[in-house]
């Protein structure tokens, strides 16, 4: 097996990959979970009131050694 054969047989791989992760990607089964993870951003924190105040600081990186 010469060299462009095997990068015949990656290339086929990659490409039966892809559609692989396509078809899963738009199956309807996939819909309700991917959609529940869509709006899951918009949801209130249920434990927003347990939760500590964590100060949140912004320090910025220095490099000190130029």
């Amino acid at each position: 097996m010469d060299y462009g054969t095997l990068r015949g047989f990656f290339a086929l791989l990659i490409l039966a990959l892809f559609i692989i992760i396509v078809v899963w990607a738009y199956s309807k089964r996939q819909k309700s979970s991917f959609d529940e993870a869509a709006t899951s951003i918009f949801e209130e924190d249920e434990n927003k009131d347990n939760a500590p105040n964590h100060k949140v600081t912004n320090k910025q990186e220095t490099n000190n050694n130029v």
